[in-house]
């Protein structure tokens, strides 16, 4: 997968560091390892999606690892036209979470509270409702019959060559590199 931006784009959000070890080096690995389990596994003409919601074991971890890793990288931007939300995204935070500053407290405090490694999500369920639900290692709320729209990475390679252990300032850190428009294609 290549970035949606170059790699020192997102600095000093996320450096290029950061960004060659996270997806040069972890998201590559993930992609060779899936590329070996898929001969004879049945899978190989699956998508993402269905190898997600069907597999189990390393075929689980390395895909979930890729879904996960598309849908967070293509969701930043250098320069978003928007930092926040609108039309029908920003009317169903208002409505799920009361405002959208609410909703940033919430998404960063399942973050910052998620035990090891994982991903904090806020997503949609089949009537539009958004929820906000933390993920562990590879595994992304479609297995759970939800639609993923915008994802924080809270694995330490996503962080800690630039925040070393503050996690939390990462998370209130990436609000900056969101593209608002992607998230809101996502939603409808």
């Amino acid at each position: 997968m290549a970035l949606p931006f170059e790699a020192d784009a997102l600095n000093p959000v996320i450096s290029r560091e950061t960004i060659d070890f996270h997806h040069g080096k972890h998201l590559a690995a993930y992609v060779n390892n899936l590329n070996a389990l898929l001969p004879g596994s049945g899978f190989e003409e699956a998508t993402l999606i269905e190898i997600v919601c069907k597999a189990t074991g390393g075929i689980l971890n390395n895909a979930g690892q890729i879904l996960n890793h598309e849908l967070y990288f293509g969701q930043f931007s250098e320069k978003p036209a928007k930092t926040e939300p609108a039309g029908k995204l920003a009317e169903a935070i208002e409505r799920d979470f009361d405002s959208f500053t609410a909703f940033k407290e919430a998404f960063q405090k399942a973050g910052a509270t998620l035990f090891g490694s994982g991903w904090v999500w806020l997503s949609a369920d089949k009537e539009g409702k958004l929820v906000i639900t933390q993920e562990t290692n590879a595994a992304n709320p479609v297995q759970k019959g939800l639609k993923p729209l915008l994802t924080f990475d809270v694995w330490e390679h996503a962080y800690y060559l630039d925040y070393q252990n503050r996690r939390p300032d990462h998370l209130s850190a990436l609000w900056q590199i969101i593209d608002w428009d992607v998230i809101e294609k996502r939603y409808l």
